[in-house]
């Protein structure tokens, strides 16, 4: 396994793997790595010969009262299971290596971004675009493996490849769950242990959406306050329950019948620790399996 932290290097490395007629797979990541992130590498493994991990911290989605400075930095670690995972090729760039100085430009999607955690982090995705039109640049051609768990994420990243015509495959893979049904994230790690059990609330709402969609004549609006009841009960403080076109992510009016194919995406609160988590009906099973 190579470990490169110079960007003209990762761009030779990554071009070589294409002179050797190979496919190279790509897991951009901000490190910390858990069992989410090694069944996006084996998904890339499956659809690639070769595969590269980007391990990079990156300042500009973050707003300015976001948690930036603790995020989680386990490089050693990080490191380690990429070796046990198979990975060919990790990118760990500083800061300067992909925001040179004097740089002055940033990416940007409208109208997939308006919504959701949009909504509350107005930097957020604009600073996800950026890198990863950055990190696509220096890959060149390749098939890029995203979590379902950022399903906003995932829709932003295909419609920035389909518009800017990167050479990139975009690939969503299902959400990885706990047995007892909590997605896994990098900040769980923030969690403690009662913090913990009551973060349960969120699969359980998304569980119970998913049976309520089932009924017949059930609107969008039902099916939101069933999820907000949910997660208010436990003590959880909601940043948005939305109920949205699950290609658009334009949020549905209360009053309408659930479609077939409806989003349904929650952010919350435990102290000052975010989660977010969602299922598409007609398509995810439920979290915690009845």
């Amino acid at each position: 396994m190579d470990v490169i932290d110079d960007k003209e290097a990762f761009r030779r490395a990554c071009d070589g793997v294409r002179l050797r007629g190979e496919r190279l797979g790509v897991v951009p990541t901000m490190g910390a790595l858990h069992a989410g992130h090694l069944r996006l590498v084996a998904g890339a493994a499956e659809r690639a010969d070769r595969v590269a991990v980007t391990l990079f911290v990156n300042p500009t989605q973050f707003g300015p009262n976001e948690d930036f400075a603790r995020y989680p930095r386990t490089l050693a670690q990080d490191l380690e299971r990429c070796a046990a995972a198979g990975v060919s090729l990790v990118f760990t760039p500083s800061v300067e290596q992909m925001y040179p100085p004097g740089e002055r430009t940033r990416v940007r999607v409208d109208s997939l971004t308006e919504h959701l955690c949009g909504r509350s982090r107005p930097v957020h995705f604009e600073g996800v675009t950026t890198i990863v039109t950055k990190l696509l640049s220096l890959t060149g051609p390749c098939v890029a493996v995203f979590g379902r768990k950022d399903y906003q994420q995932l829709k932003v990243v295909q419609r920035l490849c389909a518009d800017l015509l990167l050479p990139a495959e975009i690939v969503g893979l299902a959400t990885v769950r706990e047995p007892d049904g909590l997605a896994l994230s990098s900040r769980n790690a923030y969690l403690s242990a009662s913090d913990r059990a009551r973060a349960l609330a969120i699969p359980r709402a998304l569980s119970a959406a998913l049976v309520h969609a089932g009924t017949d004549g059930v609107t969008a609006g039902e099916i939101k306050r069933g999820v907000e009841q949910t997660l208010s009960q436990a003590g959880l403080r909601i940043d948005y329950a939305t109920v949205a076109d699950p290609d658009l992510l334009q949020p549905l009016a209360h009053d309408v019948p659930l479609p077939p194919r409806a989003l349904v995406a929650v952010a919350a609160y435990l102290g000052d620790t975010r989660l977010i988590d969602n299922v598409v009906t007609s398509e995810d099973p439920p979290p915690i399996p009845s």
